[in-house]
């Protein structure tokens, strides 16, 4: 009767690592793709990415750099004061974008071009993502709007 239990006990030990597993291997393959890097224009010219990889990218766009294409296309350079990036998006601006504002945009390099999918842009006159903030303190050029 103990050797059945012990060997019942074992199973189901076994059983539960097994499921452990296999439930962390299946949430990591779920979120391969929902995990995107923040990258600062000068990181991006310092190590640029791998070829396809999704991440994305923030800090000022730069003053009379906003070019309207044919539709809903908008070409665009972004800054961090060390570097400068092309940026080229299809699809709508949010309302508050602008030129000499921070912004972050999700999507992947292809011939030195940063192709968005998305575009955030800041949501009031003194918030900038911390990321940003943190790449354009780091560079020298932020400058605390409070003062």
């Amino acid at each position: 009767m103990k050797g059945l239990k012990k060997k019942r006990r074992v199973q189901v030990i076994l059983l539960a690592a097994a499921a452990l597993a296999l439930s962390t291997a299946m949430i990591g393959y779920a979120m391969r793709d929902g995990i995107n890097f923040f990258r600062s224009p000068s990181q991006v010219m310092s190590d640029p990415p791998r070829t396809g990889e999704v991440f994305r990218i923030g800090g000022l766009v730069e003053t009379g750099s906003i070019v309207r294409g044919q539709g809903e296309t908008v070409s665009f350079t972004v800054t961090d004061g060390g570097a400068t990036i092309p940026v080229r998006f299809t699809g709508v601006l949010p309302d508050l974008f602008a030129e000499n504002q921070g912004m972050i945009g999700t999507g992947v390099m292809e011939e030195g071009t940063f192709i968005a999918r998305e575009i955030l842009a800041k949501h009031d006159e003194t918030y900038m993502p911390r990321e940003v903030v943190d790449a354009l303190k780091e560079q020298g050029v932020y400058q605390d709007p409070n003062g």
